[in-house]
């Protein structure tokens, strides 16, 4: 029998690793871009949308967004039809925006109301209409929809978001990394939608890298070992994690993956889910994670780190106190070159469960769009937008 060698399975030779590109790219007329524009997908959040227009970036589409004097929020192609100059330097009346070369102005619809330098304003204005992308509000956030628009759904709700209570609001943060324990950090992410989707179905994560490794991120029952069971359910996908408390109760905990790009994540406190949490690639491989949540003031005051004193912020840490204390930035954007998942060097086992189901139910999802069939979690009818999700922390008393 020949004798194996010491240096078998070194890294040398190996295949350059490759992301799954069905999964990963979200461009126009991609097939995972065109299963992310049958939905609404968040923009920004409301309070940020102002009179002064932005630049945004979304399923690799460059837009600007901006509110008109009425209080419309617009989200338009941002060059101007007429001679391509950026309604980034428009400015914003009552009625619509108007561009800085030529005053052509135009409606949060694209409509062109006037095109001040022609013959009566512009005769042809009708002709002259800018790109544009429906957009609605709820939940403290700005919606788009950026599919086809005879295949426009309704925009969803949330039986868990409504109604508020007295003294709730939505509050929104739209900082992809921030947390208690964490705040601060790049709005936008440098890595693939996919790595921070596939984190919601990957409770041992929570286990090991929130609990157990350099710090503790969330409460300290987390850091027992859970039992965990997932299953496919009709929005999507759920976990259930069972951790026995030492005083003799038992925490079950419920997290909830609503297709494509959702999930209802219970926070440390008993009872049902109370927020959600929306994974928008911005492009193949940045994203942004927006979280809204029924709040209070006290709430917002502790997240903000006024009334328990905001930890080092992110962006002042260095590389060694981030490496003694990583947190899901650390982990989701080192999975791949370029922020991209390794897919093709990926060894999915056991406790993948979970993520194994969700890839599952996006590439269906994937080839019903492909054979012009609507995926799931659209409705079109009025009544049936409700969402319902099993989310939350539910404790069980010693017997």
């Amino acid at each position: 029998m020949p004798e194996v060698s010491i240096l078998e399975n070194t890294a040398y030779g190996r295949p350059k690793p490759e992301p799954e590109a069905l999964l990963t790219e979200v461009g126009p007329g991609t097939p995972c871009g065109e299963l992310l524009r049958r939905y609404w997908q968040p923009v920004a959040a409301s309070a940020k949308v102002t009179a002064r227009p932005s630049q945004v970036r979304l399923l690799s589409e460059d837009l600007i967004l901006f509110r008109d004097g009425a209080g419309r929020p617009g989200l338009l192609y941002p060059h101007c039809v007429h001679r391509g100059a950026s309604l980034l330097w428009g400015h914003v009346e009552p009625d619509g925006i108007r561009c800085c070369y030529h005053g052509w102005k135009f409606d949060v619809e694209g409509n062109c109301l006037e095109q001040p330098c022609e013959p009566k304003g512009g005769v042809s204005r009708a002709a002259h209409r800018q790109p544009w992308y429906a957009v609605q509000e709820r939940y403290g956030l700005v919606w788009a929809y950026m599919g086809p628009p005879d295949k426009m759904p309704l925009l969803p709700r949330f039986e868990h978001m409504e109604p508020l209570g007295d003294g709730e609001f939505y509050y929104v943060s739209d900082n992809s990394i921030q947390s208690h324990a964490d705040p601060g950090g790049p709005p936008v992410v440098p890595y693939s939608w996919l790595n921070m989707n596939d984190n919601c179905m990957d409770p041992f994560h929570v286990y090991i890298l929130h609990s157990n490794f350099g710090s503790t991120h969330f409460s300290t029952d987390f850091a027992l070992m859970p039992r965990v069971t997932w299953n496919e359910i009709d929005v999507g996908t759920i976990y259930t994690a069972v951790r026995t408390l030492p005083d003799g109760r038992k925490m079950t905990r419920i997290l909830t993956w609503v297709a494509p790009n959702m999930a209802v994540i219970p926070g440390a406190a008993a009872g049902p889910g109370d927020s959600l949490s929306i994974f928008t690639p911005v492009d193949n491989g940045h994203t942004r994670a927006f979280v809204t949540k029924r709040a209070t003031v006290a709430f917002k005051d502790v997240f903000e780190g006024k009334a328990i004193g905001a930890g080092k912020p992110w962006t002042q840490r260095t590389v060694e106190e981030r490496q003694d204390a990583p947190n899901d930035y650390e982990a989701q954007s080192s999975q791949g070159p370029n922020g991209m998942p390794n897919s093709s060097e990926e060894h999915l086992v056991r406790s993948d469960i979970g993520i194994g189901i969700q890839r599952k139910v996006l590439r269906r999802e994937i080839k019903k769009v492909g054979e012009s069939r609507d995926p799931i979690n659209i409705a079109f009818r009025p009544g049936d937008e409700m969402i319902r999700t099993p989310s939350g922390n539910f404790f069980t008393t010693a017997t």
